[in-house]
Parts: structure tokens; sequence; C-alpha cells
């Protein structure tokens, strides 16, 4: 008998524990705050970002319009105004109402500015806007024992052992260690010295172009 009642005893003390712990197991799971939705929200703005339109290059503001450049100019709700001209060798453009305009050196933006100016008297409030359509004024040019001699555009970043490979390499009577950059510094030309056997070895320092500049190979 006394077993028996300790045995019950037991089994009354086991279930009693094992009911406590549940019930504290469903609590603190009713008690756990609801899952944020931040992360979902972060990831819809990461995709908006996404497919947000890429920002303006504000490097094409630094560009300075040359001989022989294409040009777009738009005048808004004026179509007479808005026309497609090319820089003359003179740096002048013409347009209708202003006639010639000396634009060499400047930005687009500056441009737009300037003829803005211009047609006020003859427009109210006018709005304008230029662009460079065809870059032409940025030319290097490569003289003597190549392949190829001429002008080469430089619409980029161009070294003198670029323009060589450009132009087809060096001749068979080309000599290597004597070729040099002619370039005009304040209206003086300057001589650059270009290694060309060290150059292409590694041991030597490449020459960045600039526009105008004359690869002279003897």
């Amino acid at each position: 008998m006394f077993s028996l009642r300790r045995l019950g005893i037991a089994i009354a003390t086991f279930l009693a524990v094992a009911g406590l712990s549940a019930t504290n197991s469903l609590g603190a799971q009713s008690a756990a705050p609801p899952q944020s939705s931040e992360p979902r929200k972060g990831a819809a703005a990461a995709k908006d970002d996404s497919q947000a339109p890429p920002r303006p290059n504000v490097a094409t503001d630094l560009y300075r319009i040359g001989i022989g450049d294409q040009l777009q100019i738009a005048v808004w709700h004026e179509h007479d105004l808005s026309l497609s001209v090319a820089v003359r060798p003179d740096g002048v453009i013409t347009m209708p109402l202003l006639n010639d305009i000396y634009v060499v050196g400047q930005t687009p933006k500056e441009l737009a500015a300037l003829i803005t100016e211009k047609l006020k008297p003859f427009v109210n409030e006018p709005q304008v806007t230029v662009s460079v359509s065809a870059i032409q004024s940025r030319k290097v040019y490569i003289v003597g024992q190549v392949t190829r001699q001429g002008s080469f555009p430089l619409n980029d970043k161009k070294t003198a052992l670029e323009l060589i490979t450009e132009a087809g390499g060096l001749g068979p009577f080309a000599k290597a260690n004597s070729i040099y950059v002619l370039r005009v510094v304040d209206g003086k030309e300057v001589r650059i010295p270009f290694h060309y056997k060290k150059v292409i070895a590694g041991k030597g320092q490449d020459v960045d172009l600039q526009p105008g500049d004359r690869l002279i190979v003897p």
C-alpha cells in the first residue's frame, strides 16, 4: 500500500510539472512579437534603386568645344532656331537672328547660357540646350616610319604606344629610340621623348597624349 501511494504521488507531481512547462511555452510563443516587415521593405527599396534612371555624367560638363565638333542646339518651342551645326575652322557657328558666334573653348552649358542671353531680345524666356553630337576636334597625329600615318581621334585617353599600335606599328626602318611627341605649350613647341623599347619592356614611362599632339617616328 505504501509503495502504491508513493507511486501515485510521484505521477501526480510529474503531470503537474509537465503541465506548467507546457503553459509557460505557449505563453512565450503568444508573447513573441510578430516578424518585422522591414527587411522586405529594404529589399523593395533596393529594387526601386536598381530601376532608377542613371545619374547624368558630370564629366560631360567639362568638355570644351573644338573646331570640327558637331553641335545640336535646341531652343524650346522655337523650331526655326533649333539646328545641328558644325564648328567652322575659325571656331564660329552661325545661328538665325544671332549670326556668327565664337564657340571654341566653351562647355556646352556655357554656350547654352550665351545663346540664351543673345536670344532674349527676340524670344520670350528662351530655353536653350546644347549637346555635342559628334566629337571631331580631339585629334592626335602620327608622322614618319609607321604603317599608317595621319590623324586619329582622341575621344578618350590614349598613350603614345597605343597610337603607334593603332597606326599599325613601327615600320622596318623606324628609329625606335628617337621617337618623340611634339606638343604646343603656351604657343611654343615642346619635345617630349618617348623611349619605345623601354616602354614595351615595362621599364619606361608611356606618354599620355593631348589633343593636337604629333608623334614623330624618325
